[in-house]
């Protein structure tokens, strides 16, 4: 069977808490860990989009209405429907492996490094259909 699951791949969460929501792919795991044994990876994603924002805002409006708010979830392969899109962004300057997935505190320190990944992107105007909202 061809591995088409890699890292960079755009996936949409179809259960839990972010069902409906744009991630990319970290991290896979085919064949399981200790814990989980099924196929599964980690996933960064996008819980909140940016809102639209007009010539007639301030500043500080449109710095606030720009902000991109992440996630970071180990999710089943069947919880996942794959695109046909990549995106290419280094995950692994950050290092995020299933031990930062399960502490609280190393999660929260990932989590903020991905916001900063995903803000530089948004703003540099680099792939502007992964920052909007799916309409269905």
């Amino acid at each position: 069977m061809v591995k088409f699951l890699k890292q960079g791949k755009v996936v949409i969460l179809l259960n839990g808490r972010y069902a409906g929501k744009k991630g990319v792919i970290v991290k896979t795991f085919d064949d399981g860990i200790d814990g989980r044994k099924y196929g599964h990876c980690i996933v960064a994603g996008i819980a909140r989009e940016p809102l639209k924002v007009k010539k007639s805002m301030s500043e500080k409006k449109v710095e606030k209405r720009s902000r991109v708010k992440p996630f970071i979830k180990m999710v089943n392969f069947n919880h996942l429907m794959p695109t046909r899109y990549s995106v290419e962004v280094d995950f692994k300057p950050l290092a995020i492996t299933p031990e930062v997935v399960a502490n609280d505190a190393k999660r929260t320190e990932a989590r903020k490094a991905v916001k900063k990944l995903f803000q530089e992107r948004y703003t540099a105007g680099k792939n502007r259909w992964f920052f909007s909202k799916l309409r269905f």
